[in-house]
């Protein structure tokens, strides 16, 4: 037998293995893209499984935080170019299936959200759920004019204001209808102008053999999404019903230094654990990541595995926050060594700092502002 083979029969019976923590923090920044760039934002998205989407804009956007750090020539706005740019569609965007995060996906995902649609269409959500009589008698009005005219924001579609729910509830009812009709399946987002949204039928978005893919069981989809976790984080904690769906293709990690935490990897990660073993102390550039990194994006892991304790504070009152309203994490080598609160001012062509923690933090916050094509202030 070959030392290949034997390598590969090895592997195939391994179950578990023990790693140290500085060969665990260089696997997750290799597997995950930070130390060898993507060809393109397809490449990374079908690796990753997905990218998170985010409209808040400070000092960039979530999605372009995590990609530009991963593709080669990134470029502000790059991934919504790819999402909706001309040619045949690769990607999408859409909420993943167990929760209300907006990500893009690639076309193999959009089978395995149908459950989820189906299911949103018949809750009691005020936000996703089944549709009002009001938004019903205007769903239909707005599906018959896409299929007549094309793509439509709410802007063009004449509606009353909504009646309110909640206190902060005042969208109008073109806006509650289209949202509905997003997470159910029915629209789809065609393309953007800045923040606003432009959505069409389904069939005019996406590729036929798409629309037409068998659905998968329930089982298939848990295995999926189970899988996507371990795509998008490569090392992480996983709850026993992922790891029984998963079966197989999965291997369970201990950290020497941190004997309670359990993790998993994809099987087919091996070679790429075995790369991480064998290089040397990563001596990278320090880097500004996003808030909703994937290497940090479970606090668990993060607060484990990288001794940091962050948290994204947008939705944290200012009285309460610890590092700023969009402090971006500083990643230097495989350490987190501080974080740099910035502010973009767009009209002046500045981005300004409004704190730092870290001694490269500037030097980094530098670099993201030339990314933006923004003067460091």
């Amino acid at each position: 037998m070959t030392d290949g083979r034997f390598a590969a029969l090895v592997s195939s019976l391994m179950k578990s293995l023990s790693l140290s923590l500085d060969t665990a923090r260089r696997f997750m920044r290799q597997s995950t893209g930070l130390d060898a760039a993507f060809a393109d934002p397809g490449t990374a998205l079908d690796h990753l499984g997905f990218v998170q989407i985010d409209p808040i804009n400070v000092c960039g956007r979530m999605h372009d935080h995590i990609l530009r750090h991963r593709v080669r020539g990134y470029r502000e706005g790059d991934l919504m170019r790819h999402l909706h740019g001309e040619g045949p569609r690769r990607a999408f965007e859409h909420h993943l299936p167990d929760s209300s995060n907006l990500a893009a996906l690639p076309l193999e995902a959009w089978p395995h959200l149908q459950g989820a649609m189906k299911a949103r269409a018949v809750s009691d959500s005020t936000w996703s759920g089944r549709l009002t009589p009001a938004e019903k008698k205007l769903a239909a009005r707005i599906l018959a004019r896409m299929a007549d005219e094309g793509p439509l924001s709410s802007q063009d579609i004449e509606s009353a204001r909504k009646a309110k729910t909640h206190a902060w509830d005042s969208t109008t009812l073109a806006k509650s209808t289209l949202h509905k009709l997003f997470f159910h399946g029915r629209v789809l987002i065609s393309h953007r102008d800045g923040i606003r949204r432009y959505y069409d039928l389904p069939e005019k978005v996406l590729p036929t053999a798409t629309l037409n893919a068998p659905m998968p069981s329930k089982d298939e989809t848990a295995r999926w999404l189970a899988e996507l976790k371990l795509r998008q984080r490569r090392l992480a904690i996983l709850k026993s019903s992922e790891v029984r769906a998963l079966g197989d293709e999965i291997i369970s990690v201990s950290i020497q230094e941190l004997p309670k935490l359990k993790l998993h990897l994809l099987r087919r990660d091996l070679p790429q654990l075995e790369k991480a073993q064998n290089s040397p102390p990563s001596t990278s550039e320090p880097l500004l990541i996003a808030p909703l990194d994937p290497i940090i994006y479970d606090r668990r892991v993060a607060e484990q595995l990288w001794a940091f304790d962050y948290r994204w504070e947008v939705y944290v009152p200012p009285q309460k926050r610890q590092r700023g309203y969009y402090a971006l994490p500083l990643l230097h080598g495989t350490r987190f060594t501080g974080h740099a609160d910035l502010k973009a001012d767009r009209e002046a062509g500045k981005l300004h700092i409004v704190s730092t923690e870290g001694r490269s933090a500037k030097q980094a916050a530098k670099q993201l502002a030339s990314f933006l094509g923004l003067r460091s202030a």
